[in-house]
């Protein structure tokens, strides 16, 4: 959408709003004016409120909403832009002044994005969303890159959408010993990483979850010989340097339109027919039916 904007107004201020947690995707973005912050963990709320007073005295001209929930529906009524775009599925669609339709029919995600932008943005073309790691930011990976290498990031916020722990161990083991792992995550991830690069026997495995940034992240990503992600947001960070991506789905399916965008990727899934899936958009703590047979896949078919 960013790619989009400038490119049609180069001369606009475009402001972007996300939760907390988010904002260092764009530290540095060359298409970006200002990012607003979301505090809703804290003081959710009142938060909400100082963003809503915020947003309404900066007068803006458009407001796309590309988010389907209330807060967001919130403040962009209260936005008093003459534009506002946004899904019908939002509660508060009814203050668009442009609405669209938002379906799990096999476009990707950044094709409804892009429609949200009609008011202003002419035609249809949809680019890979890009991200601009700094200078630093590769400076930080440059010694990891001195050797070939691989990257994992083996979890998931949701159980169902996260291969499991063996298989990453498993998928390790099988790799050429001359190539470095690098685990990627969170700092909520460096334990289960830990236990991945203590279990196997592939000798150059790095754990380097909770030590990168997700612009740093990024910029490992894009010169290894595979990224290994599941269906989670490190598929999306390597699809916005165009890294080469294997991504592996459980219990979620790529038609719901949130699949890698790079040039050279693929994706991986169970060959069995399954009844039980997909069992939810984003997926579940545990499977539902007690089997988890939607992540057993084989090897093989990933490495």
């Amino acid at each position: 959408m960013l790619e989009s904007l400038h490119a049609e107004h180069p001369n606009a201020q475009i402001d972007i709003l996300v939760r907390k947690g988010n904002e260092a995707l764009f530290h540095g973005h060359p298409f970006l004016n200002a990012v607003l912050v979301w505090e809703k963990n804290q003081n959710r709320y009142a938060n909400l409120w100082k963003l809503a007073k915020c947003i309404r005295k900066e007068k803006y001209n458009a407001v796309f909403n590309a988010h389907r929930f209330a807060s967001s529906g919130l403040l962009t009524l209260f936005s008093g832009s003459k534009v506002k775009s946004g899904f019908a599925k939002n509660p508060f669609s009814f203050s668009f002044t442009h609405e669209w339709k938002h379906e799990f029919d096999g476009k990707h995600e950044t094709e409804r994005n892009q429609q949200l932008l009609s008011p202003i943005v002419s035609g249809m073309t949809v680019s890979k969303p890009e991200l601009y790691p700094s200078p630093a930011d590769y400076d930080k990976v440059k010694a990891y890159k001195a050797n070939s290498y691989r990257c994992m990031a083996p979890t998931s916020v949701w159980y169902t959408k996260q291969w499991p722990k063996e298989k990453w161990i498993e998928l390790c083991d099988s790799l050429p010993k001359g190539d470095s792992i690098y685990l990627l995550g969170a700092p909520s991830d460096k334990d289960i990483c830990h236990n991945i690069s203590a279990s196997s026997k592939h000798p150059q495995i790095k754990n380097l979850a909770g030590e990168l940034t997700l612009l740093q992240s990024a910029a490992l990503m894009e010169d290894a010989i595979q990224n290994y992600v599941n269906d989670s947001a490190p598929m999306h960070l390597a699809s916005s340097v165009n890294a080469r991506i294997t991504a592996i789905y459980c219990s979620t399916i790529p038609k719901f339109g949130f699949g890698p965008l790079s040039d050279d990727s693929k994706i991986v899934e169970t060959s069995k027919s399954l009844d039980c899936r997909p069992c939810g958009v984003h997926g579940h703590k545990a499977c539902p039916m007690g089997h988890f047979d939607c992540s057993k896949i084989e090897i093989s078919e990933v490495a």
